[in-house]
């Protein structure tokens, strides 16, 4: 399955700190995604981890001096600065950012610093103590000033035994920030979009609930393709997810109620709405205050529906844009125009739950799209994250030519 980054091209680039084998994890990770990852390193980085382990992982020599041997005098900077579309630097010590900062450019790592012609990323990892540096802060700011990335350290335990500030960012935030300096754009710069993702869950007595088995895996590529394209981003899930990127704002809900209450106070102040949501149709007419006793007898539920939480935001959207998914056993497209048309929809992503790796909790999704002007666009089966863009360019389309309603 094609990843993110596929074929992108990285220069890692680790310097001297406890968290230099942190670093191995976030090679990985790259390469999980599909990116190509070149390894530099510093004296101080090759202290804590040998140079092997990168060779190994990236199956690229790793850099370590500018003068290899210590006999010729080598422009494999320059070169290895030219091939990268991204410098990552993890960890990033006070040291590194002080000299690059101030133009000082001593060893491999810095001079490909210095020469980089894209995207540096610089994630930190140092004692609380040099993270509160005043000269250190300075410099970041000086960096940032200058286009450079960064991607602030948490706090928790550190090596020194203390506790603070300085932590390096878990791998998923990193890789978060190398997306979005390879891929980042402002195609949606000053939009508000809000997206809901995930299932809705309605208790059937205290301790037992009905539910749908979606993973929130569409809805939260939806925000982080939203995010990528420039805008500010308010999530609202019933999912649980392990990581959610930096910048998309999270707002868990677990009932249809909560999420049609969450949607009805958040949509006011945004100007486009992706229900990508599996919401539950049906609740409880009532719920028992005690759980239920296992017996001999059959048990009825009465169910009454839930709220149509897509269709009441579409009836006040005022010029805004709204998209729903429409997941269909049979007569899909029939019933994804029907639903496009009664909920006053200007876009419906139609997804088949019978077929192949294309129903919940996949990685993988095969959407048609039908907007408004009745276009009809089937995508092939693909990354969810992929049919997320595919998604997005369709909004944006329809604000471009003023399709919607």
């Amino acid at each position: 399955m094609r990843g993110r980054l596929e074929n992108r091209r990285i220069l890692l680039c680790v310097t001297g700190g406890i968290a230099a084998y942190k670093a191995c994890e976030v090679l990985r990770l790259l390469q999980t995604e599909g990116a190509e990852v070149r390894v530099a390193m510093t004296a101080a980085a090759a202290e804590f981890v040998a140079p092997l382990t990168f060779e190994t992982l990236s199956r690229h020599e790793v850099a370590v001096s500018l003068f290899p041997g210590h006999r010729v005098i080598t422009t494999r900077h320059i070169g290895w600065s030219e091939w990268a579309e991204c410098t990552l630097v993890c960890p990033a010590t006070l040291n590194s950012v002080g000299k690059a900062a101030c133009g000082i450019a001593d060893d491999f790592v810095t001079t490909a610093i210095a020469a980089a012609r894209t995207a540096v990323v610089w994630a930190p990892a140092m004692d609380f103590g040099m993270a509160e540096n005043a000269v250190y802060l300075r410099n970041v700011e000086t960096l940032k000033a200058l286009g450079h990335r960064f991607v602030d350290p948490e706090s928790g335990p550190l090596a020194s035994g203390a506790s603070g500030r300085g932590r390096l960012a878990g791998a998923g935030r990193i890789l978060d920030a190398v997306r979005t300096a390879l891929r980042g754009s402002t195609t949606l710069g000053g939009l508000r979009v809000l997206v809901t993702a995930g299932p809705t869950a309605e208790n059937l007595d205290p301790v037992r609930y009905l539910t749908n088995p979606s993973s929130g895996k569409m809805g939260l590529a939806m925000a982080e393709e939203a995010l990528l394209r420039g805008a500010r981003v308010s999530l609202i899930s019933g999912a649980a997810f392990r990581h959610v990127a930096d910048g998309i704002r999270l707002l868990p809900v677990r009932s249809a109620a909560d999420m049609s209450d969450a949607v009805e106070k958040e949509w006011p102040d945004h100007d486009i709405l992706v229900m990508a949501a599996a919401v539950g149709d049906y609740r409880p007419a009532t719920v028992p205050s005690i759980k239920w006793k296992r017996t001999a007898e059959k048990r009825t539920v009465e169910l009454e529906p839930t709220e149509d939480i897509v269709a009441r935001a579409a009836a006040v959207k005022n010029g805004r844009i709204v998209a729903g998914f429409a997941l269909e056993t049979e007569n899909g497209e029939a019933n994804a125009f029907e639903k496009l048309t009664r909920k006053k929809l200007d876009l419906i992503c139609l997804n088949p739950a019978s077929e192949p790796d294309a129903g919940f909790g996949s990685d993988t999704n095969r959407l048609t799209l039908i907007d408004i002007k009745h276009r009809v666009r089937p995508l092939p089966l693909m990354p969810k994250w992929e049919a997320a863009a595919s998604v997005w360019d369709a909004i944006e389309e329809l604000r471009a030519d003023g399709g919607r309603t």
